[in-house]
């Protein structure tokens, strides 16, 4: 298998922006993903269950404020991880269709070769 070093050097900078744009599409797509939605949810509950028992709301705002800034920061971490495993994606899938094309251009100028010493004969 081509390494990583490897690899870059076979691809072009734009096949490489292109995998690096993909991955990161799908990772801003997969973002908010359940575990963030019931997070941001029971931030909420727990806002509306305080506002309901009579809590000031200097107490209750900075609850809600770090509550969503520790939603938004389990939402990032979480795109961070997820763009690296589709950029690693994005390449094996390039490196494969590098491989493909490279096997088709051999077998057609294989049977090109062959065809012409046939003819020959």
């Amino acid at each position: 298998m081509v390494n990583k070093a490897e690899l870059a050097m076979l691809l072009s900078p734009e096949q490489e922006r292109l995998a690096a744009q993909r991955a990161k599409d799908r990772a801003r797509a997969a973002r908010w993903d359940i575990d963030v939605a019931v997070f941001f949810f029971a931030v909420l509950i727990i806002v509306i269950i305080l506002l309901f028992q009579g809590i000031v709301l200097e107490i209750v705002a900075p609850v809600a404020t770090v509550g969503l800034a520790l939603g938004w920061l389990m939402g990032w971490g979480k795109a961070r991880q997820l763009y690296q495993r589709f950029y690693d994606e994005e390449l094996l899938k390039l490196q494969q269709e590098l491989k493909e094309r490279a096997y088709k251009a051999a077998e057609e100028t294989a049977g090109g070769r062959v065809q012409e010493l046939l003819r020959k004969r």
